[in-house]
């Protein structure tokens, strides 16, 4: 019994944001779409995530060895020049997928267990500077597939879901994700 009460009074914790701060803002209501979304069945699709990880620890790898490499600098002129030819080639490479792939996404999805989706989907937000309006895209992960969905999207202004002293309203934003979602998932019976 006492452990439950721990529990709701740990999942109640407010969620507070510093409403100067837009970026606070956008970090809070991501947050929340992430775990709305998780929620309601689809499992976080993390592979892109660790693309970018290995990524990142092979950079990391290059500039170790071009620093640690046991030949003073004229000796090893040519091993440092390819270590940076490399360098500036997987920062590329990575730079191209954030770009090309990911773009504004803050959540990629597979598709819920038992469903016939053949996609699962990307969660995209945009609040720009110095606007209050908030933007939440879903679509389908794989556009190209023969199950892909029109994209889905809503813009509304923050203040709808913040107190004061920037309290995240969760019960208001939750309704409005939670409806965004089923919108979406009712365009793909219309479109059957």
């Amino acid at each position: 019994m006492q452990e439950k009460k721990g529990e709701t009074a740990s999942n109640k914790n407010p969620k507070k944001a510093n409403l100067l701060d837009h970026h606070s803002i956008k970090h809070i209501l991501d947050e929340s779409v992430t775990e709305i979304v998780t929620s309601k069945g689809y499992p976080e699709d993390v592979r892109m995530s660790n693309i970018r990880l290995l990524i990142g620890v092979i950079i990391i790898v290059i500039a170790l060895f071009a620093q640690f490499y046991n030949k003073k600098f004229p000796e090893n002129r040519n091993f440092l020049i390819g270590c940076i030819a490399k360098y500036v080639v997987f920062n590329g490479v990575l730079q191209l997928i954030i770009y090309l792939k990911e773009k504004n996404a803050i959540l990629f999805t597979y598709p819920p267990p038992g469903s016939f989706n053949a996609t699962g989907l990307v969660v995209t937000s945009k609040l720009p500077r110095f606007s209050d309006l908030y933007t939440l895209i879903i679509a389908s992960a794989d556009p190209q597939s023969i199950s892909a969905k029109p994209p889905v999207e809503f813009t509304k202004s923050v203040t709808q879901w913040f107190t004061k002293d920037g309290v995240l309203v969760e019960g208001l934003f939750w309704k409005d994700v939670e409806g965004l979602i089923n919108e979406y998932a009712k365009e793909s019976k219309k479109s059957k």
